[in-house]
């Protein structure tokens, strides 16, 4: 699968210079590539890799103005086993490897690992493409900038999609952005949680193409992750 992505997001600025947490805009083009390889009879190795392009407006000393500052951010690379045990049920779990290639404005600084598991459960009752699909990562930084906040973060996504008629469908939570930060506190962080309502909506234009338009709002912003965020995605399968 061949995935473009863009996202537009507000989020809560960070730093020490006066105004700096005034709202700060991202807007990113993320390239995604998957590739799966069929290994014994049930299971599948899957490989990821995603190359984001940021444009981002942060306000500190090195950009005193607010400028939108543009450039690759950080890149990272993926794989997983699944297991198909049958029709119904799946699992999996994998590891995330991202490396700090933004610069000082648009990357974490930090060299992070992600253990990720998740499940499949099929819904055939509801219709043939609709799925409840739990996936639960854990983002912790090993290396890197050592004047950079240090990660560790666990991230949840209870997915639920459901198809509809004329190859339609809706996913509530298709993100992990349920959120609980244990690393080190952020710019206007109150407590550990960040909890929004997801929705992505989209359509099958073929069987190989799907087109969708998520947007996410918090619901708890203890852990202030974002403000508002919309993505727009274009899928192409082969």
């Amino acid at each position: 699968m061949f995935q473009t992505m863009y996202e537009y997001r507000t989020a809560p600025g960070s730093g020490t210079t006066p105004g700096s947490t005034r709202e700060v805009t991202t807007e990113t083009l993320n390239l995604r590539y998957d590739h799966a390889f069929d290994l014994s009879p049930g299971w599948i190795l899957v490989a990821r890799s995603d190359l984001p392009m940021l444009a981002k407006d942060p306000l500190n000393t090195g950009n005193p103005n607010g400028d939108f500052l543009y450039g690759i951010g950080d890149v990272d690379a993926q794989a997983a086993l699944i297991r198909n045990i049958n029709a119904r049920l799946a699992f999996g779990f994998g590891l995330r490897l991202t490396a700090p290639t933004g610069d000082d404005a648009l990357g974490s600084g930090k060299w992070q690992l992600m253990p990720i598991v998740g499940a499949r459960f099929s819904l055939s009752e509801i219709s043939a493409s609709s799925y409840f699909e739990p996936l639960l990562r854990y983002a912790v930084s090993v290396a890197g900038d050592p004047a950079k906040n240090d990660i560790s973060s666990l991230q949840f996504a209870p997915m639920l999609n459901i198809g509809l008629p004329n190859r339609w469908f809706v996913t509530f939570y298709p993100s992990p952005d349920i959120r609980v930060n244990f690393g080190d506190p952020i710019t206007g962080q109150t407590g550990r949680w960040f909890v929004p309502f997801d929705i992505r909506v989209g359509k099958k234009l073929s069987d190989t193409i799907a087109l969708s338009l998520e947007v996410g709002v918090p619901i708890l912003k203890d852990y202030p992750v974002y403000d508002f965020k919309t993505q727009a995605r274009l899928n192409v399968s082969w």
